[in-house]
């Protein structure tokens, strides 16, 4: 039954394949969020402590989604290679991506560990901590980085679960954790008086169930593509390509972080710690309107890749065009509500009038350019399931390193603090635009039967 809906990817039809296959991704990406979103809700709650509480946490998103960033080079990377591989019907090429990517994992996991559990403090006080912020940041982040391996198997391996075409299964492992996490945050924080690192607890628990539901599944005989101890080693020629693919998404999640500790510090320096807590609260509802897009488009990535590995481009045009189609659509509909009704979204994370209010000020010039970043959030994963690594870095790089962080430091010295706010319009504007030229220069060429003979 496995291998069968793995090759229902190939014959079905698409409009229905894709229902099936996006709508458990959309759920899961929406609970997904609610891992971070959940813990600042209820910290951004707190008596008392609420608003430097939240500032805090918001302080360790750059590390988070740097660890996050990690399990994208497997997750981004790899799936699609094996997707690709399942579709040519080279069943032990895709089990040797599988294995080498689960031992990149862990042993990312213990270095990732090591290395920021032993630097924290140095590290929020570069990303715009203060003498205000710092111990809730302490105090959440140590309690994070003891389930790093829970957050970098749940992550990487998920992924692995959907280019079979069981976006279904996948999304119970979100699930899982996601309502561990609702359950025991408040039972955590409030009821057992941990606070900000009752938070971390709750978190770290939830992580544990989820990479536990991916493991025991892809080890499973109902798994068709097998977790299996031969092939969790170092594979270095394996690990290369899918690395290479994998690159662009590590770029993207592990930019963010850059963006954060940039943005952190000049908001820091030129207003204050109520600005580096409307981001946080700015950044948490942007995550939460980028779900549908994110869970739309890492559903329907493996109907692209096992097509094109099968050699049905047609398939693969009328998957794409209708994947660019929502993207965009959906994503310029969701970032409209938020710049019509941006207290609303504050509202949901603090009670503080004077946050509420800068938030309001803020969020519709800061979120301007997302109406037009659903034309990115499709091409790009596009190019990412085709296997095109060169041109989908390109794509990551542009918006974030090339211009954002150009933009964030350089905008302050002429508009101080509002130069930070508008470095994201501009930046998001200038990437979309760019991102839809590249694709209808580039699409023509890439689906070809010479460009899937060269990928190994």
């Amino acid at each position: 039954m496995a291998q069968l809906r793995e090759e229902e990817m190939g014959s079905a039809p698409i409009g229905k394949l894709m229902v099936q296959m996006a709508i458990p991704s959309i759920v899961a990406q929406f609970i997904n969020l609610l891992y971070n979103i959940v813990d600042r809700i209820y910290i951004g709650h707190i008596p008392g402590i609420g608003v430097n509480a939240l500032t805090g946490v918001g302080l360790t998103l750059p590390v988070i989604t740097l660890i996050s960033a990690f399990s994208a080079l497997v997750s981004n990377g790899g799936a699609p290679l094996a997707s690709i591989w399942l579709g040519k019907g080279d069943r032990k090429r895709a089990q040797e991506i599988l294995g080498s990517g689960t031992f990149f994992l862990l042993v990312c996991s213990v270095l990732l560990m090591i290395v920021f559990y032993l630097f924290q403090r140095p590290f929020l006080m570069a990303f715009g901590a203060s003498e205000a912020t710092i111990e809730y940041a302490v105090d959440y982040l140590s309690v994070y980085l003891v389930g790093t391996i829970f957050v970098e198997l749940a992550l990487g391996l998920n992924a692995f679960i959907i280019c079979q075409g069981h976006s279904n299964i996948a999304m119970f492992s979100i699930v899982i954790g996601a309502a561990a996490n609702i359950v025991l945050d408040p039972i955590f924080i409030f009821i057992f008086g941990m606070g900000v690192k009752g938070a971390g607890w709750a978190t770290v628990i939830s992580q544990c169930l989820s990479a536990a539901w991916n493991v025991g599944y892809l080890a499973s005989k109902r798994s068709s593509l097998r977790l299996e101890r031969k092939y969790i080693r170092p594979n270095f020629p394996v690990m290369k390509r899918y690395c290479a693919l994998g690159v662009s998404p590590f770029i993207m999640r592990s930019t963010e972080s850059l963006i954060s500790i940039v943005m952190n510090h000049g908001l820091m320096v030129y207003g204050g710690d109520l600005y580096v807590g409307s981001l946080t609260i700015m950044q948490s509802v942007m995550q939460l309107f980028n779900a549908p897009v994110a869970g739309f488009t890492q559903g329907v990535q493996p109907i692209i890749s096992y097509n094109f590995g099968a050699g049905k481009f047609d398939r693969v045009r009328k998957t794409y065009r209708r994947m660019i189609g929502f993207s965009f659509g959906s994503q310029f509909v969701c970032t409209l509500s938020c710049m019509l009704f941006p207290r609303v979204f504050a509202g949901m994370f603090t009670t503080n009038a004077e946050m509420i209010a800068l938030v309001g000020q803020k969020m519709p010039i800061f979120f301007f350019g997302m109406l037009f970043m659903g034309l990115q959030s499709g091409v790009q994963p596009t190019f990412m399931a085709l296997g095109q690594a060169k041109t989908s870095m390109f794509v990551a790089l542009l918006r974030k390193v090339l211009l954002l962080v150009p933009l964030a430091l350089i905008l302050p010295h002429f508009w101080g603090v509002m130069g930070i706010y508008l470095a994201e319009p501009i930046s998001d504007t200038l990437s979309a635009t760019t991102a839809g030229t590249v694709f209808l220069l580039r699409i023509k060429k890439v689906l070809t039967r010479e460009t899937l003979d060269k990928i190994k």
